[in-house]
């Protein structure tokens, strides 16, 4: 079992950046996959970047170049670097752990998530 806690969102400008970190309880944090997931108004929630238990990293196609997964086992935490910051950026962003070893953007494909942290970016 994990519990996690996500942490950092807060209102920037476009072309800013900030750094999301998600705290993840449990003995066994570096057996899951880590996702980030984000949802705006109105939208549904969606894949924004995933990290493997071997640090493998994938983004989707609107933040790559822009947003950096990691993850540090030693504190049980994952990050989120978000660089260069757009408006459409803005939403609820969600941490979320995933148990299996197959790839997936889905949101059924992850056992646990946080409350979210809200993200902000003013044109």
């Amino acid at each position: 079992q994990v519990q996690l806690v996500e942490s950092g969102g807060q209102l920037v400008q476009a072309g800013g950046s900030l750094r999301l970190s998600c705290a993840a309880s449990g003995r066994t944090f570096s057996s899951y996959a880590m996702a980030w997931f984000r949802q705006a108004p109105g939208k549904e929630r969606e894949f924004v970047s995933r990290i493997s238990t071997s640090s493998t990293t994938s983004y989707a196609d609107s933040v790559k170049g822009r947003f950096t997964i990691s993850r540090d086992n030693a504190r049980n935490t994952v990050y989120l670097q978000m660089n260069s910051l757009k408006p459409e950026d803005t939403a609820v962003y969600y941490c979320a752990a995933s148990a299996s070893r197959s790839y997936t953007t889905s949101l059924n494909g992850y056992n646990y998530w946080g409350q979210g942290t809200q993200v902000t970016v003013s044109s």
